[in-house]
């Protein structure tokens, strides 16, 4: 799984999103259904030392992931958002700053909903890993 190659990041303040399971810095919005609001936060996508990850997709998988939705980086903001629940291809992913793949999250609440605390999605993202390291 090529997940151990690379991670994703707050990019606010460069701290590691949690992974699955863990939730102490989990991607995390606090929406009002009654108001059906939606938030979004960008996020990057950044490769280990000596590697890099090609056809990067990161996508929202769990209960409610047709409440989430993906979209590319446009200069800082927003690009145009994938369907709800889509994933979102990302392309070749690198090590440092410069190989950062920047993309945004968002999620909504609709007047549907009760309260609740949930922690039924995660944005599962995958690629094919390679080693750049010299082995000359």
């Amino acid at each position: 799984m090529a997940d151990q190659y690379f991670k994703i990041y707050f990019a606010d303040d460069g701290s590691l999103v949690s992974e699955e399971g863990d939730f102490s810095n989990p991607v995390e919005f606090i929406l009002r259904a009654d108001l059906e609001e939606d938030e979004e936060v960008r996020l990057y996508a950044e490769a280990e030392p000596d590697y890099e990850v090609s056809d990067v997709v990161v996508e929202p998988q769990g209960d409610n992931s047709n409440q989430w939705s993906l979209a590319p980086d446009d200069n800082g903001s927003s690009g145009s958002y994938e369907g709800w629940g889509s994933s979102l291809s990302l392309g070749k992913v690198e090590e440092g700053s410069e190989g950062r793949v920047y993309f945004w999250a968002r999620a909504r609440a609709t007047d549907d909903e009760g309260p609740k605390n949930d922690g039924s999605v995660v944005l599962h993202a995958e690629g094919v890993a390679y080693s750049t390291e010299d082995v000359s």
